[in-house]
């Protein structure tokens, strides 16, 4: 499964009763949507702002419940970059849909990854999802939960287990007191509404969608109850649509466990730098060594085992963080006090606000019907814990609150992007957040799609892994509509090779991992989310 964002602006909406919407899934209800449309009122976004200058913010109304769209409204906090090119080269509108669930969207649009040339043919729209950042209400249930040290993931006693499940108890609890009516419309399909209305506000009649990891969730699903709206769709580290949400976890555990084991390797060839194995054995057996010693005395009396787990979660994201995670790894070994380890894990996680792990939660929780009795739970995770130990137990207990959750569990939507017209997926062959089949069950599901894979990459959202292979693709298909052939059979329709692994004798790699990660906590979200 990566934050917050500063308040947006107000605006004026009339709405009346029209007509009713298909349910889409399943037993998703109909939503009846205002026959008027919303106006948003822009001004400048002030601090902090949207990584270009000269954005605008301004809040969006919507129902609370789109089944009752003259009820309670809620704000959505929407941003608009402009378009810098001549008119008549304009695409339109594309609306950038954000990771996690949890992550803020206003103050980071794709635009930043596409070349200026194209990317300045669109208006950028991003958003923070409802119960996310500046959207108002934002949902925060308990700004110490995440708060180190936590108890350790791996439930050897079965007073860890009892503590865990008492912590995700309570969490639950602390958020229906804290959201009350929001937690029974915080669905994937609740924020796809949204997006539309957004589309109708902007006054277009079809949008561009460019969404990554979570909003590649967030794409499919609009594509599947808007279709026609649809102009084109970048869709990067796809959600796989038929393991919402339990046996996701499960699966991003087993590939958390090779994408670490690759880094574990890929520090034992670097031996001569970071002294820590030279072979990848060698290495994992230091990195728990290290994480055992946390149990009794917390690196700076914050970072134990769970929060040492936390920090090296990232391995499993970026690439370009390998060398700053193995500069992490060296000072836990070496300073018994680790400064360097709780500046990263406070610098990534920023525990003193859980709106991202509230949301995370709140959309995950309600999406659909999760296992509510324990014993399935620690039978699926004890066996996946035996060949994928580092991130099982760490993902069972961030999801542990939807076995307490008061929010209404829903139905998922049944994806089908058979009347969409074109969408260009993207996808890591070794990524371990999204796991590649989520790329190749999304294709199968959208006929006039294709699919781009960079092989033997682990990093996560490729739009950002700066391959220039998979970037002149992508503003290939963002300049010109154009896919790349579909090709018969389960498999891409185009392929870039992996860049290669960083170099951590170069100062310029150091320099990016560096960079890399300070902002992988806004791409992942909490961890090891989507």
């Amino acid at each position: 499964m990566d934050r917050k964002i500063a308040k947006g602006l107000a605006l004026v909406v009339t709405a009346v009763i029209v007509a009713v919407t298909p349910a889409a899934g399943g037993s998703a209800a109909p939503a009846v949507e205002p026959a008027t449309t919303a106006r948003i009122t822009w001004k400048p976004c002030g601090t902090p702002e949207p990584h270009d200058g000269g954005a605008e913010c301004g809040q969006l109304d919507v129902p609370l419940d789109y089944r009752k769209p003259t009820g309670r409204k809620i704000q959505i906090a929407v941003s608009r970059i402009r378009a810098t090119v001549p008119a008549e080269d304009y695409q339109g509108v594309i609306i950038a849909l954000p990771g996690g669930p949890g992550n803020a969207g206003l103050c980071t649009s794709a635009a930043v990854c596409v070349p200026a040339a194209v990317g300045g043919a669109y208006d950028w729209i991003g958003f923070d999802p409802r119960g996310v950042g500046a959207s108002v209400p934002a949902l925060s249930c308990d700004e110490d939960y995440l708060h180190g040290p936590r108890p350790e993931y791996v439930p050897w006693r079965p007073s860890i287990e009892q503590t865990w499940l008492r912590r995700s108890r309570d969490y639950a609890e602390a958020c229906r007191v804290a959201g009350g009516a929001l937690l029974d419309h915080m669905t994937t399909l609740d924020t796809v509404r949204d997006v539309e209305s957004i589309r109708k506000a902007l006054g277009v009649g079809q949008v561009n969608l460019y969404g990554i990891s979570y909003g590649t969730y967030l794409g499919q699903v609009y594509g599947t109850v808007y279709p026609k709206t649809v102009r084109r769709m970048v869709l990067d580290s796809n959600i796989d649509p038929r393991k919402v949400w339990y046996q996701a976890a499960l699966a991003q555990d087993v590939n958390f466990e090779r994408s670490l084991r690759m880094w574990f390797a890929w520090v034992a060839t670097f031996d001569h730098v970071y002294h820590l194995g030279r072979t990848a054995d060698q290495v994992r057996m230091r990195w728990y060594a290290t994480q055992h010693k946390l149990r009794t005395a917390p690196a700076g009396g914050v970072v134990g085992p769970a929060e040492f787990t936390d920090i090296f979660i990232y391995a499993g994201y970026f690439q370009a963080i390998w060398p700053t995670l193995a500069d992490l790894f060296v000072s836990a070994v070496d300073d018994p006090d680790a400064e360097m380890l709780v500046a990263a894990y406070e610098s990534s996680f920023r525990p003193a606000d859980d709106n991202v792990f509230a949301v995370f939660n709140a959309v995950q929780c309600t999406d659909t019907r999760w296992p509510r009795n324990w014993a399935t739970w620690r039978r699926d995770n004890w066996r996946t814990f035996r060949g994928a130990p580092f991130a099982t137990w760490y993902n069972t207990w961030g999801n542990a609150p939807c076995l307490f959750w008061p929010g209404k569990a829903s139905t998922p939507v049944e994806v089908d992007g058979s009347k969409v017209r074109s969408v260009l997926f993207v996808g890591g062959t070794l990524d371990a957040a999204t796991p590649f089949e989520g790329s190749l069950e999304a294709r199968r599901r959208f006929p006039n799609g294709s699919l781009l894979a960079e092989v033997g990459q682990t990093t996560h959202v490729l739009s950002f892994s700066g391959n220039p292979c998979v970037t002149g693709v992508i503003a290939d298909y963002l300049r010109t509509g154009r896919l790349p052939q579909r090709k018969a059979g389960d498999r891409p329709d185009a392929t870039c090779d992996a860049l290669p692994p960083p170099d951590p004798t170069a100062t310029s790699s150091r320099t990016l991992s560096r960079l890399v990660y300070t902002g992988a906590a806004w791409a992942s979200g909490y961890g090891a989310r989507r």
